[in-house]
C-alpha cells in the first residue's frame, strides 16, 4: 500500500506531536517546549524535549528524536503503514488507498471492520473471565500457590473460564453468533444434538485466563492453562483474522517499556513464565504462543532493542526449541545486534530457578549466556567426530546452510574463521567450498587468439563480435545513473536488494528515512513496503512506486542498473555498510554542533558531545574516507 506524500505531510500538520507523545510520556511545560523523562532509555532527570512549534522530539540522553509518526513506531513497535494508520484513525481522516479499486477499498473496509468487531468479542470476553477469577477459590489458590501476586494477575489481565459447556452465553445472548466461532471462543460441531441443531460449546473451560494482546493493547487471543495435570495442559486461541501464532509474542505489550529500560528482551517458553518473571523482577519477558520462534517474532523483538536473549530449559527438548530459535534469529544477527541462548538444569524453569537462587543469580545466567556464534558451532558440530576425516567434512557441512543465512559482516566472516580451523581448512578454502567460483563455458568466451578459426574480430566500441559467431561477443556496457552522491548510491543498493533493509539496525533505518526530500520518502515508502509485503524485486518495487513523488529519483537511480541481476550480497552488503558509516559521521557531527549548542542551557549536553565526537572518531577509524 502506497501512502502519497501529500497525506503524510497533512496528517502531521493536524497531529499535535505533545498530544501523542503526551499519551505515553508525563510531559511538564518548560520554557518554549514541553520536558519528561524520555521513553526509550532509563533516566532519573529529563533530558526528553518535545517541541509544539517544530512538531517535534528530541532526547539528548539518547539520541532519539523524530515527528509524531516516528514515535508511535519506535514506542509502540508499529510498522510506518500501522503507525500512519492509527494517527489518522485518532484525527478522524481516511488513509487514502488511490491505487486499489472500489472492489479492493470495499474489502479492506470490511475487514478492518472485521477485526475491529473480533477484538470487540475478545476484550468482552476477557472482562467476563477477569470477573470469574473473583469468585473462583480454586483459580485463586492455584495463582497463589504459583506465587503471584493480585496486582500482577491486574496487570496481565489474568482471568477463569468457568467448567460449563456453555457459559459464554450468559454473556453474548447470541450464542450462534458467527464471530464467537471466528474470535475462537466458541467451537461448533457438525453433528447434531437431539433437537436437530449443531452443537456449540465454549472453547476455554476451567482454565486460567491469560489474555494475549498486540502491541496497541488490544485482545487478539488468549491462552488457557489448567489447574491441575489435564492435558493438553495449555490451550491457545486458534489462528483468526486477528491472531497469528507465529508473528505474535506474549507478554509483548506489557514488556515494551521494560524491554527498553533493560537494554534486552528475554525470550521464554510459556506464559506462566513470563508473568512470573514480572513479578520477580524481571518485566522484559515475552513468550512465544506454543509454536517455534520463527523470523517474524524476532523481527518484532529488534524494533525494540539490539539484545535478545532466549531462555530455555536444558533438557532434549529445551536444546530442540532452541535450535529452531536460532534459525529464526540467524537472518539479523548483523554485528550490531546480539543473540543470545540461557540454558537452565532440566529440573527448573525461570520462576523456579529465581525462587531457589535469588534474582542476582539469574541475571548472572543471562548475562554468561551462550553467545549466537557459540550456539551455531555447538549445532554445527553436534554428532561430528572431529578426530576424523569425515567428522569434520561433516561439521562443515552442517555448519554451511548456517553461516550462509548470516547477514554479511565482521561476526560471518570471524565465525568463517572459526569453523574453517575447525574442520582444518584454510578461511578462503573453505569459502571457496561453500562457494565455487562461477567458470565460464570455454564456449562462451572469444578464443585466445583472435585470430585463430580464422574468425575476423572488430571493436565497435559495444564489444568484440565475429562474422561467425555473435554469442561470442561480450555482452554491451549497461550505462548506469550517474551517481550524484551517497544517498543515490544507498537508495540504489537497496532498491535492487530490498532484503538487506531487515539486516540493517534501528539507527541505520532512522537516518536513512530522515534524509532530506526525495531519498527519505523514497526509503520510507521502502519500509513500508517491507513491513507489508517482505523484500520484493526491484520490478514489483516499480510498479508500486506510481504517482509517488519519489517515483523519477527511483526509475532515475535503477534505469539501466544490472545490481538486481545477482550482485554478491556480501560485498552489496559490505558496499552499503561503508556507504552508511560515511553517512551516520556526518550525522553524528551534525548532532554534535546541536550538543554544543544545548550545552548553553543544559551543561548535561557536555557529556552527550563526547559521547557522539567518541563514536565518530571510532567510526571514521573503521571507515576510511572513499571517493563517492
Amino acid at each position: 500500500m502506497a501512502i502519497p506524500q501529500s497525506f503524510i505531510q497533512e496528517l502531521l500538520a493536524r497531529a499535535d506531536v505533545v498530544e501523542i507523545v503526551g499519551r505515553y510520556v508525563q510531559l511538564k511545560k518548560g520554557g518554549a517546549n514541553f520536558m519528561g523523562l524520555c521513553p526509550f532509555h532509563a533516566e532519573k532527570s529529563p533530558s526528553f524535549t518535545v517541541s509544539p512549534t517544530k512538531q517535534f522530539y528530541h532526547c539528548f540522553g539518547c539520541g532519539k528524536h523524530g515527528d509524531s509518526i516516528n514515535f508511535l513506531m519506535e514506542h509502540t513497535g508499529m510498522s510506518f503503514i500501522e503507525a500512519v494508520k492509527e494517527l489518522a484513525q485518532h484525527y478522524g481522516l481516511q488513509v487514502p488507498e488511490d491505487e486499489a479499486s472500489p472492489q479492493d477499498r470495499a474489502r479492506a473496509a470490511e475487514q478492518r471492520q472485521k477485526q475491529a468487531t473480533l477484538n470487540d468479542v475478545l476484550d468482552k470476553a476477557g472482562e467476563a473471565y477477569r470477573k470469574h477469577l473473583k469468585s473462583a477459590p480454586r483459580a485463586i489458590d492455584y495463582l497463589k500457590r504459583r506465587g503471584l501476586s493480585g496486582e500482577i494477575a491486574k496487570q496481565f489481565g489474568l482471568g477463569y473460564a468457568p467448567e460449563g459447556w456453555r457459559s459464554l452465553a450468559s454473556v453474548f445472548p447470541q450464542y450462534d453468533d458467527p464471530l464467537l466461532v471466528e474470535s475462537g471462543l466458541v467451537i461448533t460441531n457438525a453433528e447434531e444434538n437431539n433437537s436437530g441443531e449443531e452443537k456449540r460449546y465454549d472453547r476455554f473451560r476451567d482454565r486460567i485466563m491469560f489474555p494475549i494482546r498486540n502491541v496497541k493493547g488490544e485482545c487478539i487471543g488468549f491462552g488457557g492453562r489448567v489447574l491441575g495435570d489435564e492435558k493438553p495442559k495449555y490451550l491457545n486461541s486458534p489462528e483468526t483474522p486477528v491472531f497469528s501464532k507465529g508473528r505474535e509474542l506474549y507478554g509483548l505489550f506489557e514488556a515494551r517499556n521494560a524491554i527498553r529500560d533493560l537494554g534486552y528482551a528475554l525470550v521464554t517458553e510459556g506464559y506462566m513464565d513470563v508473568v512470573a518473571l514480572a513479578q520477580l523482577g524481571f518485566p522484559n519477558a515475552v513468550a512465544t504462543l506454543g509454536t517455534a520462534c520463527t523470523t517474524e517474532h524476532v523481527q518484532k523483538l529488534f524494533r525494540f532493542t539490539d539484545t535478545v536473549v532466549f531462555s530455555f530449559d536444558g533438557d532434549a527438548a529445551g536444546r530442540r526449541a532452541a535450535r529452531k530459535a536460532l534459525d529464526g534469529a540467524l537472518p539479523y544477527a548483523t554485528d550490531v545486534r546480539s543473540v543470545k541462548f540461557l540454558f537452565l538444569p532440566a529440573e527448573h524453569d525461570p520462576d523456579s530457578y529465581i525462587r531457589e537462587f535469588g534474582k542476582e543469580a539469574f541475571a548472572r545466567c543471562v548475562s554468561e549466556a551462550v553467545p549466537l556464534s557459540r550456539f551455531l558451532i555447538e549445532a554445527a558440530r553436534e554428532g561430528c567426530d572431529l578426530s576424523s576425516a569425515e567428522g569434520r567434512a561433516h561439521l562443515a557441512s552442517n555448519a554451511k546452510p548456517l553461516w550462509s543465512q548470516l547477514p554479511d559482516g565482521a561476526l560471518k566472516r570471524q565465525l568463517l574463521t572459526e569453523i574453517a580451523e575447525l574442520v582444518q581448512l584454510g578461511s578462503q578454502e573453505l569459502s571457496e567450498l561453500w562457494n565455487p567460483p562461477a567458470r565460464s563455458s570455454e564456449r562462451e568466451r572469444p578464443p585466445a587468439n583472435r585470430s585463430e578459426n580464422n574468425s575476423t574480430w572488430r571493436n565497435d566500441g559495444e564489444g568484440y563480435s565475429s562474422k561467425f559467431s555473435k554469442k561470442w561477443a561480450p555482452r554491451p556496457p549497461r550505462v548506469r545513473a550517474q551517481l550524484v552522491n551517497r544517498a543515490d548510491h544507498a537508495a540504489r543498493l537497496l532498491l535492487a536488494h530490498s532484503g538487506i533493509w531487515d539486516s540493517l539496525s534501528s539507527e541505520d533505518h532512522h537516518l536513512l528515512c530522515e534524509l532530506p526530500e526525495p531519498h527519505g520518502p523514497l526509503l520510507s515508502w521502502l519500509e513500508s513496503q517491507l513491513h507489508e509485503h517482505g523484500p520484493q524485486p526491484w520490478a514489483a518495487l516499480r510498479e508500486g512506486l506510481r504517482e509517488h513523488p519519489a517515483e523519477a529519483l527511483a526509475v532515475k537511480l535503477m534505469t539501466g542498473s544490472d545490481l538486481a541481476a545477482g550482485d554478491d550480497h556480501g560485498e552489496t552488503m559490505a558496499e552499503l555498510r561503508n556507504l552508511l558509516n560515511r553517512m551516520l559521521i556526518d550525522h553524528l557531527k551534525a548532532q554534535e554542533t546541536e550538543a554544543i549548542e544545548a550545552s548553553l542551557n543544559n551543561p548535561a549536553a557536555l557529556e552527550r558531545y563526547r559521547e557522539l565526537q567518541t563514536r565518530r572518531r571510532a567510526l571514521e577509524t573503521a571507515s576510511p574516507q572513499k571517493s563517492d
